[in-house]
């Protein structure tokens, strides 16, 4: 209700205003209440949802949403779709994608591909420059040998003489990357495996679908990597459990400590899921030494990465892995945006941890 300036006011009128309001208040109390709005129901305001991507499963859970039934529904159709496609370019396994049509471009010649997978590449080649080789795209025919790749498990491992083969059609300094998005190999036999940023950037593709939707507060997970945004649905930060590297142990099941996560990635990379033990007891993880073609051999069992997005945490937690833990420290310690923690195996069976200094503050899981 609009009114006059208190200066145009004659006291008559201040009188006449002061023996109505016992009247308008009267009348106003006498008023029924209006309907209380309803009840947002938890599923929309809170609403959660998992599907299939990557050969694994992924999780999206969303706080204080403003998204209509409507409008969620299309926006998990949107973040399906996106997921779709990013295996579509990235996936290793399916024999149509992207990269496994340029893998079998037994060419020298120039291979178109899409934007992202063009800027996937560049990234994965800048971490293996930063990382002095330790990070390396191209040891796709030597995973597949030691049968961490799409031609099935072994159980033995490789003789000498086809380890050292296999190395011989490797190496990053065969790969470039066009300015007009197009991939050129100078050796025909090269190939690319980006499964250690691939599912990273299927996490941060999702957290963008969403957020352009006017979502602010989000947690997205595919296979273990997170991103998360504001806060959980009790106003707080997201709580990220961190798995103790227990052989054979199923995610979650071993949770010790945790870490409150927003507007930040984390990922963790380890030898206590994929891997395999000889006749002789000996393990062997999937985690490639790019130097020797073997293995990785050190006692580090996993090391958990905070990055500003999911696609340098993924990429992080693989190069620090393959450094081991001195040298894993000393290189992160020189990121930006960036920290990590590393669990380290002890003869006693227990595990050393530390963690470079700036990474978030750890909490208890009771």
């Amino acid at each position: 209700m609009k009114t006059r300036p208190a200066t145009n006011w004659r006291p008559w009128w201040r009188l006449a205003n002061l023996l109505w309001l016992p009247v308008l208040l009267a009348s106003a109390s006498c008023r029924p209440e209006p309907p209380a709005p309803p009840a947002v129901p938890e599923e929309l305001r809170h609403p959660a949802w998992e599907g299939e991507t990557m050969g694994s499963f992924y999780h999206v859970r969303l706080a204080d949403s403003p998204l209509t039934r409507s409008q969620l529904e299309a926006l998990q159709k949107a973040v399906q779709e996106r997921l779709d496609e990013v295996n579509r370019q990235m996936s290793h396994y399916r024999p149509d994608s992207e990269l496994s049509r340029f893998n079998a471009h037994a060419s020298t010649a120039p291979f178109k591909v899409s934007a992202e997978f063009a800027r996937v590449t560049r990234m994965a080649l800048e971490l293996h420059a930063q990382s002095g080789g330790a990070f390396d795209p191209t040891l796709g025919p030597l995973i597949n040998l030691w049968g961490f790749g799409q031609q099935g498990e072994t159980q033995k491992a490789p003789s000498k003489e086809e380890v050292e083969k296999t190395l011989r059609i490797t190496g990053c300094r065969h790969l470039r990357v066009t300015d007009r998005d197009e991939l050129q190999k100078d050796l025909p036999e090269l190939q690319l495996n980006l499964s250690a940023v691939a599912k990273g950037f299927g996490v941060d593709e999702a957290a963008r679908i969403i957020r352009a939707r006017g979502v602010r507060n989000l947690m997205v997970e595919i296979g273990g990597e997170v991103v998360a945004f504001g806060h959980n649905p009790r106003g707080r930060p997201w709580r990220i459990g961190i798995d103790e590297p227990v052989a054979g142990a199923l995610p979650g099941e071993f949770l010790r400590q945790a870490l409150s996560l927003s507007d930040q990635a984390v990922a963790t990379s380890g030898d206590y899921r994929k891997f395999f033990a000889d006749a002789d007891g000996r393990r062997y993880s999937h985690i490639l030494d790019p130097a020797t073609g073997y293995p990785t051999r050190h006692e580090l069992a996993s090391v958990t990465v905070v990055a500003d997005t999911c696609l340098r945490a993924d990429g992080l937690a693989t190069t620090l892995f393959a450094l081991g833990p001195e040298h894993g420290l000393a290189f992160i310690e020189k990121q930006t945006n960036a920290s990590a923690f590393f669990m380290v195996r002890e003869t006693n069976g227990g595990f050393r941890r530390f963690a470079s200094s700036r990474f978030p503050r750890l909490e208890k899981v009771e």
